[in-house]
């Protein structure tokens, strides 16, 4: 098999085809192009009330995007963490929407099947979805059992004792009735996919000759 050479600075193809991507879809994002003034000072990590839980922070995530690491902040648990409460892209002094750019990493991780192996948020994403086409309607209860049995089922046992009480007091239901006209919401949802709005790209706030734009474009 023949090597690939890899000169600084350069990506591999993968890698470039991954980080064309994501630039592609940040250009729709509104000033989307601001993740390129980022000066690294950390302020979206002090704001974020779950970077503790997270294997890569909101700042080291623009980091290895400077860097073209676009498979590690994809294989990473921080893009499904995010709680989307704003707080980073609140308080960011550079204006970088952040919150919105996690959007659109996970958007490229569904697309490509790059998940984190050890946390199945997508799992519970796949559940969700096809429960509301199944039934029109959500039951909690099913939701997390199928959830469980996809992921890691002997972990439903440390729930059995919470599930009894719940139970016992009639706060817990497992039944899943479907809604009256589920042939029209089916209807409305594929009607909602061949809709084809029209997207706008956002110009740069700032000249494209900006010191550190071009190290990093």
């Amino acid at each position: 098999m023949q090597r690939e050479y890899i000169f600084p600075g350069q990506l591999i193809q993968y890698e470039a085809e991954l980080k064309h991507q994501f630039l592609s879809h940040v250009e729709f994002v509104p000033e989307g192009e601001r993740i390129k003034q980022c000066i690294q000072c950390g302020t979206c990590t002090g704001s974020c009330p779950v970077s503790y839980a997270m294997d890569i922070t909101p700042r080291e995530i623009i980091a290895l995007f400077r860097a073209g690491e676009i498979k590690k902040i994809l294989n990473s648990e921080a893009i499904w963490l995010c709680v989307s409460c704003y707080s980073c892209q609140t308080r960011c002094p550079q204006q970088i929407r952040l919150t919105d750019i996690f959007y659109v990493l996970k958007q490229i991780a569904i697309r490509n099947k790059i998940f984190s192996k050890t946390i199945k948020v997508h799992k519970l994403r796949e559940t969700f979805l096809k429960m509301l086409n199944d039934y029109g309607r959500l039951n909690e209860a099913l939701l997390m059992i199928k959830f469980i049995l996809k992921t890691n089922p002997l972990k439903g046992l440390v729930f059995l004792p919470l599930a009894t009480k719940l139970m016992v007091k009639g706060r817990l239901s497992f039944k899943s009735e479907a809604i009256k006209n589920k042939k029209a919401l089916k209807l409305i949802i594929k009607k909602s996919e061949e809709i084809s709005l029209p997207v706008k790209k956002f110009q740069p706030a700032y000249k494209e000759d900006a010191v550190g734009y071009k190290a990093i474009s």
